[in-house]
């Protein structure tokens, strides 16, 4: 699934949809935020210099997780274009480690979701609700 809007000059983000059977794992974003405050957002973050984006999502997951994922191998499930970003979403349903809140001063909660969690949610981009489903339910 892409989802796109107009503009240029975009930060190139790379995020995990982290699955776990019938859950999803999400982080709060803090509400002093620049961008994006106060909502329910995928773990990831901005590709590096000289860096691939699958290397990049390994890298944030580390970062911002604690965990260690492989390096995706194939296309991502989607990708949500904006203003001021371009981002690709890999689905990850392989890790070691336990997620939990390695990246305190980006996040004030790491949890997990099922669909029925998700409805009520305020999340980053409108596009994730529905990616959310389509994921959970296959």
């Amino acid at each position: 699934m892409t989802v796109f809007a107009e503009g240029a000059g975009r930060a190139r983000i790379v995020t995990g949809l982290l699955r776990d059977g019938d859950r999803v794992l999400l982080c709060h974003r803090r509400p002093g935020r620049r961008w994006f405050p106060d909502v329910w957002d995928l773990p990831g973050g901005h590709v590096e210099g000289g860096e691939e984006p699958a290397e990049s999502l390994v890298r944030e997951l580390r970062e911002e997780l604690g965990i260690t994922v492989p390096v995706p191998s194939g296309p991502p499930l989607g990708e949500v274009r904006a203003a001021t970003f371009d981002m690709r979403i890999w689905l990850v349903e392989k890790w070691s480690g336990a997620p939990f809140n390695a990246a305190p001063d980006e996040h004030d909660a790491v949890a997990w979701f099922e669909t029925s969690d998700l409805e009520d949610l305020r999340l980053a981009h409108e596009s994730y609700r529905s990616i959310f489903t389509a994921v959970l339910a296959g």
